[in-house]
């Protein structure tokens, strides 16, 4: 076994390290597809730029997937929810 899978934490890690790159895909995927939209927003109708309004609307739920993987996910996150089932179980059992 890697000496670092025997960290205490290593589980942890691994699963914060899958949500960061879940995040860069989300973030690379966002830039490519809304560089697409204006390329096509530019050749058909110039003169009214619609691309920004999916751009927008991605760009929120981009926002909120990097807060709760960078910010909130330490509030929100595993140990959270785990608690909350814990407590759910305590109250019905």
């Amino acid at each position: 076994m890697n000496e670092i899978a025997k960290h205490p934490q290593y589980e942890q890690a691994l699963r914060h390290v899958r949500e960061l790159r879940g995040f860069y895909t989300h973030a690379t995927v966002y830039v490519l597809v809304n560089i697409g939209l204006f390329a096509v927003n530019y050749l058909t109708a110039a003169g009214r730029w619609w691309f920004v309004y999916p751009m927008l609307g991605w760009g929120i739920g981009l926002l909120a997937h990097g807060l709760s993987v960078l910010a909130f996910g330490r509030w929100f996150g595993r140990g959270w929810e785990e608690r909350k089932i814990r407590e759910y179980l305590d109250r019905r059992g």
